[in-house]
């Protein structure tokens, strides 16, 4: 787990650990192929009080994709769990013939602990180089986990939260002044920026999403076809400013260059594509869901090339602090893209991983006044990350894992008249499962470290609370 800020020689010295792989050329027949197997980077992604969802991938032993790690190997893929260590006797199957692994287990009891093992052609997995990746660890490779108990209250609709799907990037895991290749597509597959907003869009429908907030970066450079497929995607999921919302991040800012001028003129700069787009003239907006009451921010709403600190508009920054003065106790759910805290981020010394503390602070000065803000959604720093902001204990901020890269998902919000229950899911299309898995490799394989989080609770959590000013949808 990286708890601070990492040198550059630390950086390179995860990435050697995290690859844990021989670089040896390929060898042996297909025969041999076929049966050497090792399954690694296990993870327990999703924690629910009925479910949980494993992920894991096969690689040959003694290869290299030339990306530091071992060539894909299909494989077959299953969970043996039980109520007890000694007796796991209950089996679950996931898709056989595939290295990128994927398998559910419903039907758990909300309270009990639950011991398993991942197994591919009998072989045990071993887990991402994260503390706490696959649970708690036992002997033998046997993991544990318990199962959270429900919010209280009646479940009203859930919605789904996700940012960072850089519509239009063709490299993946490029971080300025870093020694580290970038992570490019392989050539028969199409763009992943697209695999994997698609993949989005098809499970938070199937995870019952009723509504969608992306919070920002939607595309990489905002130039005017990539926003325009960016919409072209998102409608899949149903009619913009009526099930699903936008905000803009830094790579959605107005840009100067031949390829923008058939935009409109930008506020601060250059011509804003994004803006026309998806927005009539303001870019900061509020709407009300059976009584939770949204609020969707601008954090880019200033000059600047994208790389420094967020920020507000005077304007803008009013206009929040009146609206959150105006509804100071109804149930609020603000999102924007830069956090207005990014703790324990590596990059933070670049000053350019969350707002302005100038702005920050007074902003969680007008949470502390305003009892019925409970969540700030958050994106940018592409990770998942909860973390209770000081002076206004009652609002989480949850920054989010990117839809674009490793980890590849998003987190479902299911709201309860007593409370709230967030999960975060990675994406399951077949191509949406390699892609993540090859994007894991991005900063010489340290990514995971950084971007999966820190514990399962940074993904999964529950959280009692009167939210029975919100009612379920007609």
């Amino acid at each position: 787990m990286i708890c601070c800020r990492p040198s550059r020689r630390e950086l390179l010295r995860f990435s050697a650990i995290a690859m844990g792989v021989s670089l040896a050329p390929v060898l042996g027949s297909e025969r041999a192929y076929a049966s050497a197997v090792q399954p690694v980077n296990l993870e327990l992604v999703t924690l629910t009080e009925t479910s949980a969802i494993f992920t894991w991938y096969t690689g040959e032993p003694g290869t290299d994709d030339g990306l530091g790690r071992m060539r894909p190997a299909p494989a077959d893929g299953e969970i043996v769990y039980g109520t007890r260590p000694g007796r796991l006797d209950r089996t679950v199957r996931g898709t056989a013939g595939t290295p990128y692994h994927y398998v559910e287990l419903t039907g758990l009891q909300p309270g009990r602990t639950y011991y398993y093992q991942a197994r591919s052609q009998g072989k045990k997995a071993t887990p991402t180089p994260v503390t706490g990746a696959a649970g708690t660890p036992l002997t033998g490779g046997t993991f544990s986990f318990t199962v959270p108990h429900p919010p209280p209250g009646r479940f009203l609709f859930s919605i789904a939260l996700c940012n960072d799907l850089h519509l239009g990037e063709t490299v993946a895991g490029l971080v300025g002044g870093l020694p580290f290749k970038g992570i490019s597509q392989v050539p028969d597959r199409p763009p992943y920026p697209e695999i994997m907003a698609k993949a989005l869009v098809a499970d938070a429908r199937h995870r019952g999403a009723a509504y969608l907030l992306a919070a920002g970066d939607i595309s990489s450079e905002a130039a005017p076809a990539d926003v325009g497929r960016a919409k072209g995607l998102l409608d899949g999921f149903g009619a913009y400013r009526t099930d699903y919302f936008v905000a803009r991040g830094n790579h959605d800012r107005a840009h100067d260059g031949s390829v923008y001028t058939t935009c409109g003129a930008g506020q601060w700069q250059g011509h804003d594509c994004f803006r026309d787009e998806f927005f009539d003239g303001r870019t900061y907006f509020t709407r009300d869901l059976h009584g939770l009451h949204i609020v969707g921010l601008d954090t880019y709403d200033k000059p600047g090339g994208g790389g420094d600190a967020g920020g507000l508009s005077e304007e803008q920054m009013a206009w929040f602090q009146a609206d959150l003065r105006t509804h100071r106790d109804q149930p609020t759910l603000v999102f924007g893209h830069h956090p207005l805290l990014s703790p324990d981020d590596p990059f933070a010394v670049s000053g350019g991983t969350s707002l302005d503390v100038g702005q920050a602070v007074p902003i969680m000065a007008a949470y502390e006044q305003a009892p019925g803000v409970f969540l700030h959604h958050a994106g940018h720093t592409h990770r998942n990350r909860r973390t209770i902001l000081p002076g206004s204990g009652h609002v989480a901020q949850q920054e989010v894992g990117a839809v674009k890269e490793y980890p590849g998902g998003f987190a479902l919000l299911r709201i309860h008249t007593g409370g709230y229950a967030l999960n975060f899911y990675k994406t399951r299309g077949d191509l949406a499962r390699e892609w993540s898995e090859r994007s894991r490799q991005e900063l010489g394989g340290v990514w995971p470290q950084l971007s999966l989080g820190p514990a399962v609770s940074d993904r999964n959590s529950v959280v009692a609370r009167d939210l029975s000013g919100i009612t379920s949808p007609a």
